[in-house]
């Protein structure tokens, strides 16, 4: 049985990260753009701390893996809606482009869920890089205006990130955390021993 005590301080961050989202959903509805987009930086700031912290304090677990990605999903959906509500001009104008990037994404999580019931939690190369420069973009977006070369070089990581996520599903018949890249993953040992 799980209790709070049971919990690291790496997976209190991704704790805050998760809890925030109601409250920034809350400053959205007020129309507190700049309250709403000093917050959202701090749950992205917390994002990058947890991973730091469990690696540096050796506490790396599954469950740390998948709780850091729950708070990744919300943060990045909290921040979405953000965008969606302050910046929606700009979301009109490009939102063919945004749902070719997204649905691959749904495709992703429908085929994780299916195969584990859960979301994946492989934390690739690919995956940070995409999640950094979605924040950038995003916050960039909520403090100035949307800029349209971060947004072109998000759309572009974001679909290989996506479709590198789909190739480890396929590649992993257990659910499977910290991957590093498909290249990593021809080589790891848990694939190999699931596979023969």
């Amino acid at each position: 049985m799980l209790t709070f005590k049971n919990f690291n301080i790496a997976d209190w961050f991704s704790f805050y990260r998760i809890a925030s989202a109601p409250l920034l959903l809350v400053l959205i509805a007020l129309d507190e753009r700049q309250i709403f987009t000093w917050l959202l930086l701090m749950s992205y700031s917390t994002d990058a701390i947890d991973g730091y912290l469990a690696r540096k304090l050796e506490i790396t677990s599954p469950r740390g893996s998948q709780l850091d990605s729950i708070g990744d999903q919300v943060t990045l959906v909290v921040g979405l809606i953000g965008l969606f509500y302050f910046e929606s001009q700009f979301i009109t104008t490009n939102l063919v482009l945004i749902l070719v990037a997204f649905v691959p994404y749904i495709i992703q999580m429908l085929l994780a869920f299916s195969k584990y019931g859960k979301a994946t939690a492989f934390h690739t190369y690919l995956a940070k890089l995409s999640a950094i420069m979605q924040s950038i973009f995003i916050l960039w977006s909520l403090f100035f205006s949307p800029n349209y070369s971060l947004f072109y070089i998000m759309i572009a990581i974001g679909l290989l990130e996506t479709f590198e996520e789909i190739t480890l599903i396929f590649m992993y018949d257990n659910w499977a955390s910290d991957v590093k890249s498909i290249f990593w993953a021809i080589k790891d040992k848990r694939r190999l021993k699931n596979s023969s």
